[in-house]
């Protein structure tokens, strides 16, 4: 079983090129393209800002083909890729296609859409209907993700797109196509209040799970702690990843994690990361 983790977090203290080198470094056998910094989005006033990043620019693909050969230098390949979010925001939709490109670009065979939260599977389904062409001209698969939202009243997470079992699942048969597949993100299936639990979203999806967001939170707030930090039985998740018999890769989505970390410590936290996908790539 291979180990991958995502790269934005790292990118964020020494940028994406360092981060591909140190995962190759710590031990990991993937890495996971964060491509967040392709749009910066204003919540608040939900309009794109300025951004000089280079996925932002007209050199894109150029940036992905050097991260993949600094992959290649050091041993490790990209296997699947984030596109940017929410995906409400008609100006970041416009961002999928070269999302999808990126992933082509640097060798990645998936690449994570969000569904949109508060859209009916039928509704999301048109988009992703929109994408699936170009996307197997670039011989890239889309994921969709389990979501969430927030109940302030009850404070805990409430229903969003893909965040049950029989959501997800509805999602998948209104596309019905087999470069559509379910990323599970076992962080969101295990908070309170929307989602059906990690195991039993593993069990309804079967060999249409292809790749996964593992993190660790307190199975309430969504933390994307380190795996076995926290409140989640990675025990059961295991045993029912092999029930299944998943094939992809054990993708860490721990972003929050190395927030604690500097340039100058930065390593060390990606090996502690490395150290906890290797159990869990053992214990399955």
């Amino acid at each position: 079983m291979k180990t991958s983790t995502e790269i934005g977090s790292a990118a964020k203290i020494i940028g994406e090129e360092k981060a591909v080198e140190y995962v190759a470094k710590a031990g990991f056998d993937a890495w996971d393209f964060s491509m967040f910094a392709m749009c910066r989005y204003d919540y608040k006033n939900r309009v794109l800002l300025e951004n000089n990043h280079p996925l932002a620019s007209n050199n894109y693909l150029a940036f992905a083909r050097r991260l993949k050969q600094i992959g290649n230098d050091n041993g490790i390949a990209c296997n699947q890729s984030h596109a940017p979010f929410p995906a409400y925001c008609p100006e970041i939709r416009s961002y999928f296609k070269r999302a999808i490109e990126c992933t082509a670009e640097a060798g990645g065979q998936i690449c994570i859409i969000h569904p949109d939260n508060n859209k009916s599977a039928q509704e999301n389904a048109e988009m992703y209907h929109e994408l699936l062409p170009f996307a197997k001209e670039c011989g890239v698969k889309i994921a969709a993700e389990n979501m969430w939202n927030w109940d302030g009243e009850k404070d805990q997470s409430s229903f969003a797109a893909c965040s049950t079992a029989e959501s997800f699942t509805q999602h998948l048969d209104a596309v019905d196509d087999g470069c559509f597949v379910a990323c599970l993100d076992i962080g969101h299936a295990e908070m309170r209040g929307s989602g059906s639990g990690a195991a039993a979203m593993i069990t309804a999806l079967g060999d249409r799970l292809q790749a996964l967001h593992i993190h660790d939170n307190d199975r309430w707030h969504d933390s994307h702690q380190i795996p076995f930090s926290m409140s989640i039985d990675f025990g059961e998740v295991v045993a029912a990843l092999k029930k299944i018999n998943y094939q992809g890769y054990l993708t860490l989505e721990a972003d929050r994690y190395l927030d604690a970390f500097s340039a100058d410590n930065i390593f060390d936290g990606i090996k502690n990361l490395a150290a906890a996908d290797k159990r869990l790539a053992d214990m399955f």
